[in-house]
């Protein structure tokens, strides 16, 4: 691990911790790093970035300074909007880009953020990439042979586009009822959102596989997201599933990048049992 970047990225309290002006030096030097390896290659395109953010508040304060960054520095950003984590290291490695980015801190609190790199093969981006962000944000960056106090700025037509990219995210959400074995016809499935990002997916997602969804915690307003919900609080899922007579539940957490399960009795299903099913 390094001074700013753990296991799950970088994360702290908002604008405390992880403000907006590491978030624009993140972007500042991704979209650098990426254009500068691109021209090594002789290669006449921009670096293309995709980004992601879960329904906390600040998660929209550090989408904005992450793409001034990354345009600043002549990358394309593109917009998956409130997403999941998987879904961007899915459409990162689908969709040839040069990395993702990921904004949540998970089932954190809603006033705590956090950034979480993603490499173009759609997994954690590799240490030393993540010690050279570090040393940039420290002033002491030293790559390609020199120092860098600053970075140059791209200019005219150079400066890079930002692109809403809901399609990549819709895409995804295609490619998971595609994975689906059986039908859920018949079926009444609990699902609880954690205020977080699945509110917008998983509900269409079992529909199409045709269950009868009920949910809760599907309401975000950037300030509940894990609050008293989702799978860092099975204990409301497994209430409303016995309550409501569901045959099934599925609780997330704020990015949905975890999962629990709940049966008809509201026993929580364990991760081996998950993996075995």
């Amino acid at each position: 691990m390094g001074k700013y970047f753990g296991t799950d990225g970088f994360r702290g309290e908002a604008n405390v911790n992880l403000t907006a002006e590491h978030a624009y030096q993140i972007g500042r030097f991704l979209g650098w790093y990426y254009g500068e390896l691109k021209k090594q290659k002789q290669l006449d395109e921009p670096a293309k970035i995709v980004i992601g953010k879960d329904t906390r508040r600040s998660s929209y304060m550090f989408e904005y300074s992450l793409v001034s960054g990354l345009t600043a520095s002549g990358a394309d950003a593109y917009l998956l909007h409130v997403t999941t984590t998987p879904s961007v290291a899915y459409v990162a490695r689908t969709d040839d880009f040069d990395c993702g980015i990921m904004i949540s801190a998970s089932h954190n609190p809603y006033y705590d953020n956090g950034i979480k790199l993603i490499n173009s093969n759609g997994e954690k981006m590799d240490e030393e990439t993540i010690l050279l962000v570090e040393d940039y944000i420290d002033g002491k960056l030293r790559l390609f042979g020199q120092e860098w106090k600053e970075l140059p700025y791209a200019h005219k037509d150079a400066i890079g586009c930002t692109v809403d990219y809901v399609a990549g995210r819709n895409r995804y959400m295609g490619y998971l009822i595609s994975l689906g074995v059986y039908s859920f016809k018949g079926m009444k499935v609990g699902l609880d959102c954690a205020n977080g990002s699945s509110w917008n997916m998983a509900k269409s997602i079992f529909e199409a596989l045709g269950a009868k969804c009920y949910v809760i915690n599907n309401e975000p307003n950037g300030l509940n997201i894990n609050n008293n919900a989702g799978s860092t609080h099975i204990e409301g899922l497994q209430k409303y599933v016995v309550d409501n007579g569901l045959d099934v539940g599925f609780a997330y957490d704020g990015d949905a990048d975890r999962c629990l399960c709940v049966d008809e009795l509201g026993n929580v299903i364990t991760g081996d049992h998950i993996l075995y099913i």
